[in-house]
This record gives structure tokens, sequence and C-alpha cells, in this order.
């Protein structure tokens, strides 16, 4: 991996403060609003409290936001010729995945870190466990959502189609479970939209499974293997579209 060329695309990105305000502050006001404000915030859930367990929502939100604006913008550099441009150099193929990878872990730490400091100034409380393993689990969850980015990119090739991807993270958000507590028939509908899993995952050493319900403020309980088994799906589905579009692309050329 060359470090040089990690190093430039963090520049550039942080060239940008207006998207990295939306990555990485947005996130942190959403909590303070949903979470930190509210008066139920210190009500103890399973290994943690409430506050914690928006904490970890809005923290997903703003990893997957990141996430898909890199892909995004991977797709459309390469499609614009920046990829010609890299095989000018000694850089391949392989290495340049790795230093978009890199680029993506790093810069969905961001928000996570902030939020993540953010909620433990703001009462925020679980086990040590639990802030450890949410955040390792949204660390590495929210890289899928590299690939939702790279497939509007590939799909639609313009930058625009980027930020209509970043817009429906927002509304999947609102579906999935992420913003406030669902119930009936829409919370069973959540289960089937990207963002549930890796909220429900990364709420989940905090909960221990427990979700609020909407509508009675009751708590229920939820399998692991739900989460689990939206998680893959998902990422079954986006790789597979991704490599279908990226053939098409390789076509065309």
């Amino acid at each position: 991996m060359n470090a040089t060329y990690v190093g430039l695309e963090i520049k550039r990105i942080f060239r940008d403060p207006v998207s990295l305000f939306f990555t990485a502050g947005l996130p942190v006001f959403f909590y303070l609003i949903f979470g930190a404000s509210m008066s139920w915030g210190d009500q103890s859930v399973g290994n943690g409290n409430v506050a914690m367990m928006i904490m970890a929502s809005m923290a997903a939100y703003g990893a997957v936001s990141a996430a898909v604006g890199l892909g995004g913008m991977a797709a459309v550099e390469r499609m614009q010729g920046w990829g010609r441009q890299l095989g000018l150099t000694p850089l391949t193929d392989g290495r340049y995945v790795a230093v978009k990878v890199a680029v993506a872990v790093l810069i969905t730490m961001i928000p996570i870190v902030l939020v993540y400091v953010a909620g433990s100034l703001t009462g925020a409380s679980g086990t040590a466990a639990a802030w450890v393993l949410s955040a390792v689990i949204l660390v590495i969850g929210s890289a899928i959502f590299a690939l939702y980015g790279l497939i509007f990119g590939l799909a639609f090739r313009s930058e625009a189609a980027v930020s209509a991807a970043g817009g429906s993270v927002v509304i999947f958000g609102f579906l999935g479970n992420v913003f406030f507590p669902l119930s009936g028939t829409l919370l069973s509908i959540a289960k089937f939209t990207p963002l549930y899993g890796l909220n429900a995952l990364a709420r989940y050493p905090i909960s221990e499974g427990q979700l609020i319900d909407g509508t009675s403020g009751h708590l229920i309980h939820e399998p692991l293997w739900i989460p689990l088994a939206n998680v893959g799906g998902w990422l079954l589905i986006l790789a597979v579209i991704a490599t279908l579009l990226v053939r098409r692309s390789r076509g065309r050329q």
C-alpha cells in the first residue's frame, strides 16, 4: 500500500469541509438531539443505557454515509479517466484498492470517534466491552456500504449520483430503525432494509438484543441471527450488483 497516496486522499477529503461536516458533524448533532437531550436516555438497557444505544445508531449513520461517499467517488474517478492516469504510475490495481480500503476505514472512524466522544461526555454509559465491540462492528460493517456507493457511481457515472446515494442513506436510516424506534408492520419491513442489520449489530453488545417498541415503549428481544442475516444478505446483493456493473463498464471500453 502506498502511504503517500493515502495521505493525498485524506488531504483531498479534508479540503471539502461541507461534505466533511455532513459526514462527521451531522451525526453528532443527531445524537445530541435524539439521544443526549432526551429524558429517558439514562434508562438502563442490557450492558448500557438508552443514550448509548442511540449513540451507536448515529455513529452507524455517519460511518455508512462516509463509506457510501468514498465508494461512489472511487467509481466516478475511475470512469472519468483517473484510472488511466494512475496506469502511468507503478501503482497496481491491487494497491489502488488497498489505498481506497485504508482511506475508507480511516474516514469512517471519524464520525464514529466524534459521536462516541460526544456520548461519553453527555451521559452515554456502558461496559468497556460494549463500547469497544460496538465501535469495532461499526468500523468493519460500514465498509460494506462502500459497495453501495460504488454501485451508484458505476450505474450513473456522475458525482450527482453519489450525492443521491448519500441522500438515500438518510431515507434508509428512517426506514431501518436508526433514528427512532419503529413497531408493528414498519419494524417488520425495516428488517429487510440495508441499514437495519448494521445498526442492530452495533447495538447488540450494548442492548443484548433488546429493542424498544416504538408504540408501547416496552423492550422486545431480537435473536442475533436476524441482523446477521440482514448484513450477510445485503453484502451478497451489493457484491453481485457491483460485479455486474464492473463487467458492464469494462464491456463499454
